[in-house]
């Protein structure tokens, strides 16, 4: 599997995400910095074989089955060096808000989903999460996500999601935590 190239497929999909794009609007600093804020958040998807990959590379979904966790350390530490200073608390808050909606229970985690935005559109993320929610299912677990994207809320919705809350911290966007039972 080629690491790269899918982390590729996430920093352009997430280029016009308005929590990634709100924490990194400089364009320069965010084509620098998205790639190894990815691979801190869902990169050990690639390692425990729960990076789903469509076709030629045109879409990308990082789960977490239970028991795995995102790179925390790295994760603050590239966005206290990353994030303009007048939106370091309002992070913080995130940070926290995000941590009190977090299952506590064993649950899938997705922190990551995107499509390259030339194949967006055409089904490829409901393919992804489909794929992906089969083993969510054979493990009878429930699975979690927060949806940055406003736009997304309704493919979540089809696949059996739904919103629990919603995280919001001085200007940043609306971060939608949101779960899907088990099945």
């Amino acid at each position: 599997m080629d690491e790269a190239r899918a982390i590729s497929v996430l920093t352009l999909a997430f280029s016009v995400d308005p929590m990634a794009r709100w924490s990194l609007p400089d364009s320069e600093k965010y084509l620098a910095t998205f790639s190894p804020i990815a691979k801190a958040f869902g990169g050990s998807a690639f390692g425990k074989g729960t990076a789903y990959i469509a076709s030629g590379f045109t879409g990308v979904a990082l789960w977490l089955q239970p028991g795995a966790r995102s790179d925390e350390e790295t994760l603050t530490r590239l966005f206290n060096e990353n994030t303009d200073g007048s939106i370091k608390e309002d992070m913080q808050g995130i940070f926290e808000q995000m941590e009190k909606f977090h299952p506590t229970e064993p649950h899938w985690y997705l922190p990551m989903i995107g499509v390259d935005p030339v194949h967006q559109g055409a089904g490829i993320g409901a393919a992804l999460m489909t794929e992906a929610l089969r083993a969510v299912d054979r493990d009878g677990s429930i699975a979690y996500l927060e949806s940055s994207n406003p736009r997304n809320i309704s493919l979540y919705l089809r696949h059996g999601f739904e919103v629990i809350g919603e995280i919001q911290s001085g200007s940043s966007p609306v971060l939608r935590p949101m779960l899907r039972r088990a099945r």
